[in-house]
């Protein structure tokens, strides 16, 4: 392995940042012309690009096991605590590095297209540079506060990306909600690695890995405490419950950064973390079983609350999460490299979803709604053909990338003995094909319903970057094929030396039945969904005569933003607001009137003292210059 380049990974990305944001920071001459847009443009996908290239030159020349420690110097120290800037170069490191400036290059050249003709060009790419620098910090960090400063870096950026348009309430509103949800986990990850520190003394991955493998087991209760707090902060970033709620709020943002969120960057921080300490985390069965249990329950929770929304981002976004659910249930039932293959796969099928969405809503002039399309398919041919091709995978529909990840972790989940577990998930998997396949039909399939009288493809700057992720998400699943076709399973074995890998052994006919079942699963979800919706038949409706309780609560996302807003933030908010009140009145008020009355005694002491007449100066320092040679001679 060459890491000699590796400084490139980190350098140029945050080169892009600096120069970017220099060109807009000090206006220079002519930035906001099309040229300038241009460049501005390419220098931000260029500095994704380099990265890119350079990690595929270290993939070419490395093996499964190798490992690279590069340092580059003492970040600080304070007591037993020594934290170095260095990065650690492994499978796992590089996999996601290359999924990260893989698809994260792609979105930039897409988003040349995309915000073209907004006010904020310059600022968005200097955002995203950002934004990749911080993730390419988390995923190469070899210690955990290394990992921090990247897993703050990227909440920070999801905060101004969110918060774009400023201009808009609603984008303000959903950028803070981001941004103070996730401080809730990144207390918990703060927490949980006090734990760890306290216990090995290191924050260093191998280190800590190394003690979970020689002597975690014998201390099982800093295992599961320091574990669970780090998971607690895993489910902010990759919004698991309870702390999902922020995540399909962060669609004010502009699409690009949707894709970028939801496919290659910070929600799938948290699944990368447990994977990482993985050999801790398989140490405590209670807490392997919480992780299992919460990813199942937002799995299928997510899935029914996307089956009844009518908002092309929203949709998609309960998607993210209900995925995210299937990753956190692989990692519970301890497969691991499963969990990170869906990661890599979804990767490309959920960013040529958010980019086709984006190519939709561009075509519609920002209209949302999917009931207010249909037809697309004739005005937005390459949109409607990658879309449906990223529709498949992310279904399952056999021999996509979908097929091969999603179906590997239902077999997992059948062979960790949990029925209950593998019923749940088989159920989601129902759900997503449905509401995939309803949302493709009501926005490419039947009549046009829109209001823009001329729909029209997006450029080609736009349509290639999906044929590309389309392309992804047909072939990358054969990096996983299934033990009843291979016996070398390539993706497990090349993530296998970065991570606990579990052994699971079953009969050749039971995989070839869990294959099936997976498959008529995923067909026959989405033969419902084209069926009931392509015909305009709106089930929706027929659910609400018939069921109207239970319509309406799905249908407002079971009200769980309405009381969390009652019993968390109204009075979070009252006793904020009086506990600012009575300490302004009572403590800050009186010091900052005695301090004002400090200032102007002594500012009139020294108007005595500060004349204005030349011969008092000269007084003064004959005086002085007396005092000095007597304290000389004295001594």
């Amino acid at each position: 392995m060459d890491s000699s380049l590796f400084y490139l990974v980190i350098l140029t990305p945050l080169a892009g940042f600096l120069i970017n944001g220099a060109l807009g920071l000090f206006n220079v001459a002519g930035w906001r012309s099309d040229s300038r847009k241009s460049l501005v443009g390419w220098l931000g996908s260029i500095a994704v690009l380099i990265p890119f290239l350079v990690l595929l030159s270290i993939f070419m020349g490395m093996s499964a096991g190798e490992v690279a420690i590069v340092k580059y110097y003492d970040w600080f120290t304070a007591g037993p605590l020594s934290v170095p800037v260095a990065y650690q170069i492994d499978s796992l490191s590089v996999l996601m590095g290359l999924m990260v400036t893989g698809v994260g290059f792609l979105i930039h050249v897409y988003s040349i297209g995309y915000m073209h003709h907004d006010e904020g060009f310059w600022r968005f790419f200097t955002y995203l540079n950002l934004f990749i620098f911080s993730m390419l910090n988390l995923v190469f960090a070899d210690n955990l506060v290394l990992l921090f400063l990247g897993w703050e870096g990227v909440g920070l950026c999801s905060y101004l990306l969110i918060g774009f348009w400023y201009q808009h309430a609603f984008a303000n509103d959903a950028a803070i909600k981001a941004f103070v949800m996730n401080r809730i986990g990144d207390l918990a990850f703060l927490i949980g690695m006090f734990l760890l520190f306290s216990e090995i003394g290191s924050l260093q991955f191998t280190s800590i890995n190394d003690w979970a493998r020689s002597v975690g087991a014998m201390n099982t209760e800093t295992v599961f405490w320091a574990g669970l707090f780090l998971f607690i902060g895993a489910t902010g970033k990759s919004a698991q419950i309870p702390l999902y709620t922020w995540l399909p709020d962060a669609m004010a943002g502009p699409t690009p950064v949707s894709a970028l969120i939801h496919a290659a960057t910070m929600v799938t921080a948290g699944v990368y973390l447990v994977a990482r300490l993985s050999p801790l985390v398989s140490l405590s069965a209670e807490l392997m079983g919480i992780i299992a249990v919460i990813g199942a329950l937002t799995a299928i929770f997510a899935a029914t609350i996307g089956l009844f929304q009518n908002d092309i981002k929203k949709i998609l976004a309960y998607s993210t999460v209900s995925q995210l659910g299937y990753m956190f249930l692989a990692a519970g039932v301890g497969a691991f490299p499963i969990a990170i293959f869906h990661v890599f796969t979804h990767a490309f099928f959920k960013a040529c979803l958010f980019l086709g969405s984006g190519s939709v809503i561009h075509a519609m002039h920002d209209e949302q709604d999917i009931t207010r399309m249909g037809g697309l398919r004739k005005y937005l041919p390459h949109t409607y053909i990658t879309f449906m091709i990223a529709t498949l995978a992310l279904a399952g529909f056999p021999l996509t990338a979908g097929f091969f990840s999603k179906d590997e972790i239902l077999a997992r989940v059948f062979a960790s003995g949990s029925p209950g577990l593998y019923a749940v998930a088989l159920f989601g998997a129902l759900l997503t094909a449905v509401y995939m396949m309803r949302l493709t039909s009501l926005t490419f399939g039947g009549s046009y319903r829109g209001s823009v009288s001329h729909p029209h493809e997006s450029p080609a700057l736009m349509t290639i970057p999906l044929w590309i992720l389309a392309a992804g998400s047909l072939v990358v699943g054969f990096l996983g094929l299934p033990p009843v076709i291979t016996d070398h399973n390539w993706i497990s074995a090349w993530l296998g030396p970065s991570m606990v890998v579990q052994e699971v052994h079953l009969s050749h006919a039971t995989e070839w039945i869990l294959i099936g079942v997976g498959s008529l699963v995923a067909i026959g979800g989405l033969l419902t969904g084209w069926l009931v919706y392509s015909r305009n038949l709106s089930f929706a409706d027929r659910m609400k005569s018939t069921f109207p309780g239970l319509h309406t609560l799905i249908a407002n996302k079971y009200y769980v933003d309405e009381w969390l807003d009652r019993l968390v933030v109204k009075p979070y908010t009252i006793l904020s607001a009086s506990v600012w009140a009575k300490a302004e009145e009572r403590v800050l008020y009186p010091v900052l009137t005695l301090t004002a009355r400090v200032s102007g005694s002594v500012g009139e002491l020294v108007r005595f003292v500060q004349t204005g007449y030349i011969p008092t100066y000269v007084v003064y320092f004959i005086l002085g210059v007396a005092g000095v040679i007597g304290y000389l001679v004295y001594l």
